[in-house]
């Protein structure tokens, strides 16, 4: 039995993650080379933010389409422990 777990969003989130990893194998060639630590900084934020988008909306697929309207006590619960990557 396949545990398989694809939404429609995840081909998106996969773009979104590569390209923030593109950008954070930037940051660590900035740092190699002595770049400016503004510009490193503003890499790494860029970086962070590209993530915490691509968690947050995975996160709130998963809500739109995982979990049953009527809330059984099982969704609250998982609603409950992914709720706190928010």
């Amino acid at each position: 039995m396949s545990d398989t777990h694809v939404h429609a969003s995840h081909p998106a989130l996969i773009a979104r993650l590569k390209r923030a990893h593109g950008h954070l194998r930037s940051v660590i060639e900035m740092l190699e080379t002595g770049k400016p630590c503004l510009d490193i900084a503003q890499q790494l934020h860029a970086v962070e933010k590209a993530v915490t988008n691509a968690k947050r909306a995975l996160i709130h697929d998963h809500v739109d389409h995982c979990l049953d309207a009527k809330g059984s006590d099982t969704d609250r619960a998982e609603l409950k422990a992914i709720s706190r990557y928010l």
